[in-house]
């Protein structure tokens, strides 16, 4: 058996340690990997050890590589070609008849909306990819809800497998003192950590909103990540005089550790699958307030474990915050901490995903 998966290079968060984890746990001599674009996640992958292939594209738009993506599906011979995002599945569907195995897909996001911010163009890169897709055999969704959105696109159930989302938890990071020090946190600080590209679809005005008058003394908002919007959020914050206690970290290597040193950790996403940034938080014993969206609510099952809110409801967040410090107080955060721990690995183990995966590679390649 011999798989190729295929991904645009640029990825920088979930899907990218999704991708070279997965990756790393098959047979070097089973799995390659191939990328439009150089980027960190052909560094990694390489670092584990997978053989990456690197089409080069001079831009997004740069069709000539196609000839060189079908031959080399042809050469290697690969037993199954799974893609992941609209750029892969597009060029994917361009070259569909030069494949001779099967062609799988993994739903990261809701097809609907990966271009929410794209204006025209936006709408007829959905229709293009919507299109695309038809011709996918395989979909593997991470999440009941993507279950249920691929049903409502018209995918046929049978060629729909549920596949959700693992990490692994052996290795947990030490409590990041200095870490705390390099960001000027005081132990009295009640930190809050959110992770997320900014992105309009991870809703980080909502939780701007929210903590506006939010009656929590000293109070410390980490944002994580980098994206299209950080110049319009940046200004915003200034706008609501909230420099103070909100931080712009950019894209961090040392995620889990910032998740360690957090007191709660928040996602205000319109939409999501099963994010994989909430298995990180869990495997850093660091319990949850996020939208009930995607799979959340499979993690978030109730309120031992973390909080459920709605999108776009600032004052269903700002509740959340307020009972998030009071139980903080009473020593009840850890312990909400340690259940979401243990229900994380009991059924979200990066081991659990590979052998699902393998599974349904060995029965679609026969």
């Amino acid at each position: 058996m011999k798989i190729l998966h295929v991904v645009s290079g640029g990825e920088l968060g979930g899907s990218r340690k999704h991708i070279v984890t997965l990756l790393a746990k098959f047979p070097r001599d089973e799995v390659d990997l191939l990328v439009f674009q150089e980027g960190k996640l052909a560094e990694e992958a390489r670092k584990e050890g997978i053989h990456v292939h690197i089409l080069q594209q001079k831009s997004r738009y740069h069709l000539a590589v196609l000839r060189r993506y079908g031959a080399l599906i042809k050469n290697e011979g690969y037993d199954i070609v799974h893609t992941h995002g609209p750029r892969a599945n597009f060029f994917t569907y361009l070259i569909k008849n030069s494949i001779a195995g099967k062609w799988v897909t993994t739903i990261h996001s809701d097809p609907n909306l990966d271009f929410i911010n794209g204006k025209w163009q936006g709408r007829i890169f959905t229709k293009v990819h919507l299109y695309a897709m038809k011709k996918v055999d395989i979909f593997f969704a991470i999440s009941k809800e993507f279950q249920k959105t691929l049903l409502e696109l018209g995918v046929q159930e049978q060629r729909i497998i549920p596949i959700y989302n693992g990490i692994d938890y052996r290795s947990p990071v030490k409590y990041p003192l200095k870490l705390k020090e390099q960001l000027g946190i005081l132990s009295d600080d009640f930190v809050v950590v959110h992770v997320a590209r900014l992105h309009p679809i991870k809703g980080h005005m909502t939780l701007f909103e929210a903590i506006c008058d939010l009656d929590i003394d000293r109070l410390k908002v980490l944002l994580i990540g980098d994206g299209p919007l950080k110049k319009e959020l940046m200004n915003q914050v200034k706008t609501l005089n909230l420099a103070e206690k909100v931080m712009f970290l950019g894209f961090r290597e040392d995620v889990e550790s910032l998740l360690r040193l957090a007191d709660v950790q928040v996602l205000t996403s319109y939409s999501e699958s099963f994010p994989l940034v909430l298995l990180e938080g869990a495997g850093q014993k660091t319990t949850c307030i996020a939208t009930n969206v995607g799979g959340v609510g499979e993690l978030i099952y109730d309120k031992s474990v973390g909080w459920l809110i709605q999108p776009r409801d600032a004052e269903m967040l700002r509740t959340a915050l307020l009972e998030a410090y009071i139980c903080k107080q009473h020593g009840e955060l850890k312990r909400k901490g340690e259940r979401v721990y243990g229900h994380a690995v009991s059924c979200f183990s990066l081991d659990r995903l590979y052998q699902h995966v393998r599974l349904v590679y060995e029965g679609v390649a026969t």
